[in-house]
């Protein structure tokens, strides 16, 4: 089981920063942005194809960062400049990096295993612990300045922004390749975690990310000191030790997808009806003390 924790803490991790990237998008963009599920597999790629070249982990998967960045700009460019729709967008980036995915390496499955990693001689859990921290301060701090409170303000009331003589598009455009930069980042991780990259690393990723984020909504809901980067990757956490135990129940792999998808419904419906629910379990509480005290 200790073990079972671990690695349900470590992919946590990794996927806390796929969390964070959607985050921008979804929770304050208020963008649903599909290319995640292309960008994730893309990120991995693109890492493969920098150290089968020779190239240090570090600085390839720092790449990974930099080119998941033009994922982003390339949706930004669908959605604004020709006036498609963000979801739409989304899905034809996607797609296009279905493409370029198999150029990049020639193959759908690239392994690893005999090229260094940054995980090498180290411990994975303390690494991508520290690793996830100082993403996430840098993001803090970033939503602290000027351009972060007009990003912010752009998902809340674009209209408020373009009073200010604002351009609200070049918030979007900033939020969206942020975003799949470190969804990028985060499938560069993966890749050197699981030793591999494959194409279908990407299938679902959107619902594990909004699952951290639904996850992690529900810590403290009234409380404005836990901020909502701390929120997702703690949601990242649960929710991978959640499918953690389900598979060492004996779940079947194939089932997974399925009670990844139970997972977020059942977090949305606590959500929407946590009030109903804690007065149900209150007054049932109540109720079987008052029989006791009979």
């Amino acid at each position: 089981m200790n073990s079972l924790i671990i690695t349900s803490l470590e992919q946590g991790l990794i996927f806390g920063i796929l969390a964070l990237g959607v985050l921008l998008t979804y929770k304050i963009l208020d963008i649903a942005d599909l290319s995640v599920e292309g960008t994730f597999p893309f990120g991995a790629f693109i890492f493969a194809k920098f150290i089968s070249s020779g190239m240090d982990p570090i600085t390839s998967s720092l790449l990974a960062f930099v080119l998941g960045t033009l994922a982003g700009l390339l949706t930004a460019t669908l959605f604004i400049k020709l006036k498609i729709k963000p979801i739409l967008a989304g899905i034809l980036t996607m797609t296009i990096l279905y493409s370029v995915n198999l150029r990049t390496n020639g193959k759908a499955n690239i392994g690893l295993f005999d090229f260094p990693s940054i995980f090498d001689n180290v411990n994975k859990l303390l690494l991508l612990f520290i690793i996830v921290i100082v993403i996430k301060v840098l993001m803090d701090l970033f939503l602290k300045t000027e351009s972060g409170y007009l990003l912010i303000a752009t998902g809340d009331n674009e209209a408020l922004v373009r009073s200010l003589g604002q351009n609200s598009n070049k918030y979007k455009i900033i939020g969206l390749m942020l975003a799949n930069g470190l969804v990028a980042l985060s499938g560069a991780l993966m890749a050197q975690y699981q030793g591999f990259a494959d194409m279908t690393m990407g299938s679902g990723i959107i619902v594990i990310a909004l699952a951290s984020i639904i996850i992690g909504d529900t810590v403290k809901k009234s409380s404005n000191k836990i901020k909502n980067t701390t929120r997702a990757i703690f949601g990242a956490m649960v929710y991978k030790i959640i499918g953690g135990i389900a598979i060492d129940l004996g779940l079947n792999n194939h089932d997974l997808k399925a009670v990844n998808a139970l997972i977020v419904i059942s977090f949305i419906f606590y959500n929407n009806n946590s009030s109903k629910i804690k007065r149900f379990f209150k007054n049932l509480f109540k109720k079987e003390r008052g029989e006791m005290n009979a």
